[in-house]
């Protein structure tokens, strides 16, 4: 018998609710240490880097192994994902200048020279970053996310065992991130409850959209895109958008271009 401390499923570990099922727990919850993702287990790692597959910095719901699962599965996607804790410099998450059809407003990255945080790198071989690709909007022209091929040691990405990686990718929202008072990117709380109230509080035009609570907020949103562009939209019209410093490391994605794999259709975001 498995005693539940050896127990590593991700329910028994805390890991196996999605933010896309529950989206005021967006991220969703973090591992704490490196591991492979493999169905519905978490295991150790033998190694940290993986030649052969593309590493992609997660400072969102990426990170989070019950949603990434749930983007595999809806391919039929069952191979292992290695799940790698770093230690990033240069990088910070900002609130993403949109409003997700799946109910919460996401995380996307701003340059942050001098700032340390703790990331997840996940190694995706060409199948997986496919799936993360479309989840992510990359082949679709108003798709809300480009990938971006991050170097060193402009953003430096460090591993357990003192590795620092040429680069990684990161999904960089193309309209830019919400900004705070001073006019600098904002900073995600890592919580959606704050984070919807706070916005629905400032913006009028946003709770007569999408109601005076988080709860109202993600009901509303899942249930109308047209709703979501309308939110996106006044995030821009009330001047709350700046850039997020990364532009320049986009490049136009092609479908199907190396190691990406076939294009697909994206699911709803």
């Amino acid at each position: 018998m498995v005693s539940h401390r050896d127990d590593r499923t991700l329910r028994a570990l805390g890991l196996a609710e999605a933010p896309r099922d529950h989206p005021l727990t967006y991220p969703g919850a973090w591992p704490e240490d490196s591991g492979l993702l493999t169905g519905d287990r978490l295991l150790p790692l033998d190694r940290l880097v993986y030649e052969d597959r593309t590493p992609v910095l997660a400072v969102g719901s990426n990170a989070c192994p019950g949603q990434l699962r749930h983007k595999m599965d809806d391919f039929g996607i069952d191979s292992p994902i290695p799940m790698v804790r770093t230690r990033v410099t240069g990088l910070d998450i900002g609130v993403s200048a949109h409003v997700s059809r799946l109910g919460y407003v996401s995380a996307s990255p701003f340059a942050a020279p001098g700032t340390v945080r703790e990331l997840f790198v996940i190694w995706l071989d060409p199948a997986q970053l496919t799936i993360i690709d479309a989840s992510e909007g990359v082949p679709l022209p108003d798709g809300n996310f480009r990938r971006a091929w991050l170097p060193a040691p402009e953003v430096r990405v460090e591993l357990a065992d003192g590795t620092v990686l040429p680069g990684a990718y990161a999904y960089v929202n193309r309209r830019g991130v919400l900004r705070d008072g001073a006019g600098a990117p904002r900073r995600h709380p890592g919580r959606q409850r704050p984070l919807i109230a706070g916005l629905l509080a400032a913006l009028p035009r946003l709770r007569a959209l999408f109601g005076g609570t988080p709860e109202e907020f993600t009901a509303r949103a899942r249930a109308d895109r047209r709703l979501c562009e309308r939110g996106t939209r006044v995030f821009a019209e009330e001047k709350l958008v700046t850039a997020s410093g990364l532009e320049r490391y986009v490049r136009t994605q092609q479908n199907g271009s190396p190691g990406t794999g076939p294009s697909l259709t994206p699911p709803s975001m």
